[in-house]
């Protein structure tokens, strides 16, 4: 067979027109369906949070001591209490489980990562063998739940 009758000057100029009629038409749909860039996009300033390093407290439950000036029971330094910060230590990378009840056979309600902060809003409360507190997330108010003081460090607020 040959294939020099197919390959003359119009089949050659004929393949080339019809390839430029389709690169044409590939960059025109491409522009239209491309968003355009808007040339005023401005800066826009990140919100920042800084939150300490960790730093191992040793674990101590707290004692309230009265204060006869004030009518509420304030709490001693490097102890865990009611509106204190607490960040999760001891895990071993692992996390700390959150559970919805003071207790280990209660629904967990989320993991909380090793060294993130909460600040305790309830307890203490002894189940199981250990003393649970309430924490909520400084930054997100769904993450709360009971969890144990064994896991738990104190450190200083905002």
């Amino acid at each position: 067979m040959d294939f020099r009758s197919y390959l003359n000057r119009w089949v050659i100029l004929g393949s080339l027109g019809i390839a430029a009629c389709l690169l044409i038409s590939t960059l025109v749909i491409i522009g239209w369906t491309n968003p355009r860039i808007s040339p005023n996009v401005g800066f826009a300033p990140a919100d920042l949070t800084m939150i300490p390093a960790p730093t191992h407290t040793p674990l101590v439950t707290a004692v309230p001591t009265n204060d006869p000036l004030l009518a509420t029971p304030t709490v001693a330094a490097g102890t865990i209490g009611i509106g204190g910060y607490v960040q999760i230590s001891g895990t071993e990378g692992e996390g700390l489980r959150i559970r919805s009840a003071a207790g280990l056979n209660t629904e967990t309600v989320f993991r909380g990562e090793e060294a993130e902060v909460f600040v305790v809003r309830d307890g203490p409360q002894e189940a199981d063998g250990h003393i649970w507190w309430y924490v909520v997330a400084p930054y997100d108010e769904t993450r709360a739940g009971w969890a144990a003081a064994d896991f738990l460090a104190v450190v200083p607020g905002p």
